[in-house]
């Protein structure tokens, strides 16, 4: 039997960040993950997008957080992740999509995020060549940017060895131990780990987690795909984001990295459900056309790679944070729904937070302000929510 604080089962977005919080307050912590290595998962598949733009009062409080991390790497800890303040651009050319960006603005200030409506002229400065016909302009939100999500997991990782984390790769979940509704133990690569606290932090694979603790929860994956450009001078600074939808796919994104490359993704229209990471024959086309459509001026550029990877999606598109009824020590950091890498290194400073307050079932937020995030992120809640920026 190996005995610890807390363990945790995910070395990805989530569970690496988390684990550096808790052991750098003190904590002796564990992490268990079925890969050969951190962010082996969906973490590698990321883009990687940081936003606080959201249209969740939560969520932006929480990114915000992570932006002050993923921004403070190198200046605290010597670790350069290729952070790059380019900020996020939403884009309108309808006055549908204008009215629904404007009627957020209220909310997300109120919620500490810096953005504003701009102008096609401003537009034109920060994205050159990007279409303006029919352009009626944007929110901006100057402090969003991006970063290497592979720098950034091996960052996270080295930190939490510095602050003592172990680390089990290739272990699979294979039993949990309960005493009523008390995780006492868990098994994985035939050895026994026990805690005061879990963590499920699975990413894709949460929900067969705590089917082994006896409880269901509503993450189901889905798949999308991304592709990178050759590298290439630098002409645009922000991450360009056209929520518009046709036929093939919903909404669509791209930037150009710190190092020159044109990192692009899109949503699939339908969705696709699934764990299937082989790349298909028709992402390519679907974005490309998209993409040049909106900004002519990516037409040269020569596509390095394209990959797929898995969004861990509720019904409602927000996470799932808590302790569950069934298991009331094992708190469920799941259901990140493709925004586990922009929202990771935030949830777990807070997290860290409430866990050191004296967070737990009964009051999961302990002795902090983070409350709002475990009621409008419950395991027990209605997901009758839709959230427009996803």
């Amino acid at each position: 039997m190996k005995h610890f604080d807390v363990v945790i089962v995910g070395a990805g977005s989530v569970g690496v960040p988390l684990a550096w919080q808790l052991a750098a307050r003190g904590l002796k912590v564990a992490v268990i993950d079925q890969e050969a290595s951190w962010g082996r998962g969906q973490n590698r598949a990321a883009i990687g997008g940081v936003r606080a733009t959201h249209s969740d009062p939560a969520k932006i409080r929480i990114c915000l957080e992570s932006i002050e991390i993923f921004s403070s790497l190198k200046s605290k800890y010597g670790l350069d992740v290729e952070w790059q303040p380019g900020g996020y651009l939403y884009v309108a050319y309808d006055e549908a999509t204008e009215m629904q960006f404007r009627s957020l603005l209220k909310k997300q200030k109120t919620a500490g995020l810096e953005i504003d409506w701009i102008s096609p002229e401003k537009i034109a400065r920060l994205a050159p060549g990007i279409r303006t016909e029919g352009l009626l302009g944007g929110t901006f939100s100057p402090y969003d940017g991006y970063a290497s999500p592979l720098m950034a997991a091996t960052a996270f990782h080295k930190l939490a060895l510095d602050a003592g984390v172990l680390f089990f790769f290739n272990r699979r979940v294979e039993s949990i131990r309960k005493a009523d509704n008390t995780i006492i133990s868990l098994t994985a690569g035939q050895e026994e780990f026990s805690a005061e606290f879990f963590v499920n932090a699975a990413g894709a694979e949460a929900a067969d987690i705590a089917k082994i603790a006896g409880f269901d929860i509503p993450v189901f994956p889905d798949c999308h795909e991304a592709g990178v450009t050759e590298p290439v001078e630098r002409f645009m600074q922000p991450m360009i984001v056209d929520i518009r939808s046709d036929a093939e796919s919903g909404n669509y994104y791209f930037y150009q990295a710190r190092t020159g490359q044109v990192v692009f993704c899109i949503t699939p229209r339908p969705q696709i459900w699934g764990r299937d990471k082989d790349s298909t024959s028709t992402f390519l086309p679907i974005c490309v056309r998209r993409m040049i459509e909106l900004y002519p001026r990516l037409r040269n550029l020569r596509v390095r790679r394209t990959w797929r990877g898995m969004y861990p999606m509720t019904p409602d598109g927000l996470p799932i944070i808590g302790y569950p009824d069934m298991a009331i020590n094992f708190l469920q950091a799941v259901g990140m729904c493709g925004q586990g890498f922009m929202m990771g290194p935030g949830l777990g400073h807070i997290l860290a937070q409430t866990i050191m307050a004296g967070g737990s079932h009964a009051n999961p937020a302990g002795a902090t302000e983070y409350n709002f995030i475990f009621d409008e992120f419950s395991i027990n809640r209605s997901f009758d929510h839709a959230e427009l920026l996803k």
